[in-house]
């Protein structure tokens, strides 16, 4: 009886409060929230596709939403989901196929990721 009792104070699904955060547990988060806001994007990329090769006024109207502060803020956001996303990945391929396995390596691999994606962040406002 005593046994059963403890199985069901644990929870039967680990939550975010009950973990410490850590550089691994971030990296493994923002990969799902930036595979999210990509999978998000894909309406809003086709509909500046649509706007980018429909009329003139189309085009201007595309053009001038891009330049504007939310359309930079739209297309820094998504360039920095879309670099980490990439940059994540490669790693968690490299955890696939047995490299990075320890600790120390998840650990350190997560940290580069996250200071890559920082870095790019920096750089992309230059670029748009």
């Amino acid at each position: 009886m005593q046994h059963q009792l403890k199985r069901e104070e644990r929870p039967l699904s680990p939550r975010l409060g009950i973990y410490r955060w850590h550089a691994t547990m971030i990296a493994s988060l923002a990969h799902r929230a930036s595979g999210l806001a990509l999978v998000l994007f894909v309406p809003i990329y086709l509909w500046l596709l649509r706007g980018m090769t429909g009329s003139t006024e189309q085009f201007d109207a595309t053009l001038l939403w891009l330049h504007s502060g939310w359309g930079k803020l739209f297309l820094w956001l998504m360039g920095v989901a879309l670099v980490y996303h990439f940059i994540n990945g490669i790693r968690f391929l490299c955890i696939d196929s047995g490299w990075f396995e320890s600790r120390a390596g998840l650990r350190n691999t997560a940290v580069a990721v996250i200071a890559t994606a920082v870095v790019a962040a920096l750089l992309l406002p230059v670029l748009l």
